[in-house]
């Protein structure tokens, strides 16, 4: 199985999840650094949209100025937008497999994908 993490390695949370995944053998992981190579606005709605989540809910509150932005209550296009130019606004860590795609907090909810 393959497996693309989209990781912050100053996370605790993204390091946990990492840290299940490497020890899968079977599993053929990719991790993306995504502050250093940030997906597009079209990349992080695909995420989304397979994670079953909305664009406020991948948006990361805890120290980032996304309220202060007004993006608690944007559009999902501005969301999008504001990510994908401002990668510290993604909550982190991102996991996709072929069985879906989880926003991994908590760290559990990597299991549903597995």
């Amino acid at each position: 199985m393959k497996a693309t993490i989209w990781h912050n390695a100053a996370c605790g949370k993204s390091r946990a999840a990492l840290a299940m995944l490497q020890d899968i053998p079977e599993i053929r992981l990719q991790i993306v650094d995504y502050l250093a190579n940030p997906p597009t606005a079209e990349q992080l709605r695909k995420l989304y949209q397979d994670a079953g989540i909305t664009p406020q809910q991948g948006l990361r509150l805890r120290a980032t100025d996304a309220e202060e932005r007004g993006l608690l209550h944007a559009d999902d296009d501005t969301v999008l937008e504001a990510m994908a130019a401002q990668p510290s606004l993604i909550e982190r860590p991102l996991v996709e497999t072929e069985k879906g795609v989880r926003l991994c907090r908590p760290v559990e909810k990597l299991q549903e994908i597995l």
